[in-house]
């Protein structure tokens, strides 16, 4: 395969999709089809998901996206597609957290707390 079939995506998933199960199974489904990456739960209640592989196989897993795991209720997958890294081996389920670039608020706070 040339690097020009490879693609990196990042998906920020909304609905009913902690608690279900849902980073699990996508775990499940993006091994099956080859592609390699990770997903965390966000604290907004949002899962995110970052693949990369092979173009069409994408394709496939931001489909499945739409229907994840048996007990979620998926309202909207967006998706930003970038350049190819090569950084990712595999495919892990991260841990939660906040991150500041998606939640300036959070990170004002954290600016402003006393020092421990």
């Amino acid at each position: 395969m040339s690097i020009r079939e490879h693609r990196r995506a990042e998906a920020l998933i909304s609905g009913r999709v902690q608690g279900v199960y849902y980073r699990s199974y996508t775990q499940d489904a993006a091994l099956a089809l080859g592609l390699s990456g990770w997903t965390r739960n966000l604290y907004d209640g949002r899962v995110q998901l970052v693949i990369e592989g092979e173009e069409g196989q994408i394709a496939r897993l931001l489909k499945w996206c739409w229907t994840g795991s048996p007990s979620a209720r998926v309202d909207d997958v967006a998706v930003r597609f970038h350049p190819p890294t090569g950084e990712e081996r595999g495919f892990e389920i991260r841990a939660s957290t906040a991150d500041p670039s998606l939640f300036p608020s959070v990170a004002r706070l954290d600016e402003t707390a006393p020092p421990a």
